[in-house]
């Protein structure tokens, strides 16, 4: 991700502070050096900078700290809360409402990736249970019509353009009306990219602006503009009501921290970031996950709600299974499907807490989503009667071959599955049954996470099991070691990853053998 080096930096900063035999203003001033200076190399405007230093300075009062035995604490929580104040306007972005007809227009300079975020915009909410159309109001730009058109039906997203009509306004009328005929809740509507200087197209965006009446205007920002990105950004918000904004090329090596601040420009929110190429590659913006995720503190509540839209509690037989403490190959391949469907594996694994940028460098996403789907081909080669056992009738050797023949995965490999999966049901029947942790969670605790991911703290963390539940679940699965030895075999190219330390390490460990991509088994042949 393009702020992962600003991360490291300040995380760096923030642990030799933990480090320090005295808690002192020397202390305090060289932790605050190098956190502006990495926000200063990061291209945030030094005006937000100075302001950001200076608020901590109030925060932080030494004198009243002197005999404080949290010094630390409360000195990282007033760097932790200034720099979610240089990405927190205060507002809150417009929410589109299901069973309505909303409408969205997206603007921003030439460039910035407005097309395909429009379709990864209708993806996201397509994965909500909306409705959604793509209105291709881009006249100005050659082949606009067809990348939307190419993006849209890959995303199997219904689109309306017209190859005839020059005008743009024309089109967004249309389209807009066509979709609402159709009873569609969400539309949203791409239009030319252009520049501060073009005043002819910054009129044209205010016509369809003022022809379609969108509920919100989303601003398009480039996350590689740099220091640019303040007077573009009010340039935009002096001609159409900004009412969101998306940073895009989150994933390059640029600096991009000018995007962010421009946040302060618009005094509108940031609703999302585009942090790849893919359909998915496109994450909920919030100040306090973003940077605590930017810390390598992970980001729980975007997990539980990642899986919350996969509806697991759906699948009712693997859900009785696991509270049986029963696994089978079904309820494996079941599983494996959800992490596929959940998005690239490389963005479940950064929300994880404690994932630092570092442990990602050797995490090879796409070789594990290949193994992934290799895997898939695997069970789809076995009979129903199969899917639905332990695993224990493989020990035939012809069953292995006739899968491995339907399936064109080495012998090897299908063995190495099903070890792992009977090291799956191992945990399972630990974990599962009368007397397993399973049973100790909270169910209100689960229910109420579920409903409200933003509501998670450590007081529902306790009442699920708390972090010393999960130890215990560490421990049942064979200690740290057990833990580590399986996830490098699952994990293939993650390698090792140290881990934090104490319960959140084990947890995040744990969740690291769940979501391995199952690289790094077997290499023999047939």
């Amino acid at each position: 991700m393009v702020l992962n080096e600003l991360g490291a930096r300040i995380n760096g900063a923030l642990q030799a502070l933990s480090k320090a035999s005295v808690i002192d203003e020397k202390a305090v001033d060289a932790l605050l050096r190098e956190v502006c200076s990495a926000l200063l190399e990061s291209d945030v405007n030094v005006m937000l900078v100075q302001k950001m230093r200076q608020n901590v300075k109030k925060r932080v009062n030494m004198d009243e700290l002197a005999s404080s035995a949290n010094k630390r604490k409360v000195i990282q929580n007033a760097v932790f809360e200034e720099l979610c104040g240089l990405v927190d306007p205060g507002v809150q972005p417009w929410k589109p409402q299901k069973g309505k007809q909303n409408v969205i227009m997206f603007v921003g300079l030439q460039g910035s990736g407005k097309t395909t975020s429009c379709t990864k915009l209708a993806v996201y909410y397509k994965r909500k249970g909306m409705k959604v159309g793509l209105v291709c109001a881009d006249t100005f730009r050659a082949g606009a019509f067809d990348q939307l058109k190419q993006n849209a039906s890959r995303a199997h997203v219904p689109f309306y353009g017209d190859y005839s009509e020059t005008d743009p306004v024309q089109i967004a009328i249309e389209g807009v009306a066509q979709f609402k005929k159709s009873k569609f809740d969400l539309i949203i509507v791409d239009t030319s990219g252009r520049h501060k200087q073009e005043a002819e197209l910054f009129a044209e965006m205010e016509q369809i602006a003022a022809a379609v009446k969108p509920n919100n205007t989303i601003f398009v920002m480039d996350g590689t503009i740099g220091q640019a990105a303040d007077s573009q950004a009010r340039a935009f918000k002096e001609s159409v009501d900004i009412g969101s904004i998306i940073i895009t090329k989150m994933d390059g090596h640029a600096k991009g921290g000018g995007a962010i601040s421009a946040v302060a420009a618009t005094g509108s929110p940031i609703e999302f970031i585009g942090t790849g190429e893919h359909m998915h590659d496109l994450d909920k913006f919030s100040a306090r996950p973003f940077i605590s995720k930017l810390l390598g503190m992970g980001d729980i509540s975007g997990l539980v709600e990642t899986v919350q839209d996969m509806h697991m509690e759906k699948n009712e037989d693997m859900m009785k299974n696991l509270a049986k403490g029963v696994f089978t190959l079904k309820d494996m391949r079941d599983q494996l499907q959800t992490i596929m469907n959940m998005g690239p594996l490389n963005k479940i694994m950064g929300m994880m807490p404690g994932m630092s940028p570092d442990m990602m460098k050797g995490f090879d996403a796409d070789e594990s989503t290949r193994r992934l789907r290799s895997y898939m081909c695997v069970f789809d080669s076995m009979t129903e009667l199969e899917l639905n056992s332990d695993g224990k009738m493989f020990e035939e050797e012809s069953r292995l071959r006739r899968v491995a023949r339907g399936s064109g995965v080495r012998l090897v490999e299908i063995q190495a599955l099903l070890y792992q999966h009977k090291q799956f049901g191992q945990i399972v029947k630990k974990m599962g049954g009368p007397k397993g942790m399973l049973s100790k969670m909270n169910p209100n605790a689960m229910q109420q996470m579920a409903k409200n991911p933003g509501a998670i703290n450590p007081n529902m963390l306790k009442q699920m099991g708390g972090m010393g539940g999960m130890q215990k679940m560490i421990q049942q699965m064979g200690g740290m070691g057990g833990v580590q030895n399986m996830m490098q075999q699952m994990m293939g190219g993650m390698g090792g990853g140290g881990g934090g330390a104490g319960g959140m390490g084990g947890l995040q460990d744990m969740m690291q053998q769940m979501m391995g991509g199952m690289g790094g088994m077997g290499r023999g042949r047939r």
